[in-house]
């Protein structure tokens, strides 16, 4: 390393990934294994979706290879998640649901902040009584999460329950 101090970051990717020794990723690759390396590692080939350029024709996210232990510390099945994860997979455009909830046909997603011209404001909505306060500003509606509900109707603006926010059986649908 260059002698300065190390950052930590803490992971929030969606990724894929393969089973695959050190010895079949290089054979992969077209890389020769270097002598001082197990080819028997066990570990995954992992392709990265949301974020960094392709690195082999082969896929369209830049991939690379991960021991099993580290794999395994890092990263959890998608039908599984916490809360947090949850909300990070609704940012980055997902849909997701509780695992008590398949069947239902009930998920969450995220609404993006918007702004738009008081004159664009439905007659009867919320944004029409914020557009009256002040006729000349825009209004502005700030980013949510929206539910579709078992009827199929939605929940704009919903809220997690502690059960909810302490829940591991999240998921994305």
């Amino acid at each position: 390393m260059s002698g300065q101090a190390s950052q930590q970051y803490i992971g929030t990717k969606i990724v894929s990934a393969q089973p695959m020794t050190r010895a079949e990723y290089n054979a992969y690759r077209g890389w020769e294994l270097p002598a001082n390396e197990d080819g028997a590692d066990a570990g995954y080939l992992v392709e990265y979706h949301d974020g960094g350029k392709a690195n082999d024709p082969r896929h369209a996210g830049y991939i690379s290879w991960s021991p099993e232990d580290v794999f395994a510390r890092a990263y959890r099945p998608i039908d599984g998640m916490t809360f947090g994860q949850a909300i990070e997979a609704l940012k980055a455009g997902l849909r997701v649901a509780r695992a008590g909830w398949n069947g239902k046909g009930m998920w969450l997603a995220y609404t993006p902040g918007s702004e738009f011209a008081p004159e664009l404001a439905k007659p009867g909505h919320a944004a029409a009584h914020r557009a009256k306060e002040a006729p000349g500003d825009n209004v502005r509606l700030l980013p949510h999460i929206d539910m579709r509900a078992a009827d199929g109707s939605m929940v704009i603006g919903w809220l997690a329950s502690q059960t909810d926010m302490l829940a591991e059986d999240w998921l994305v649908v």
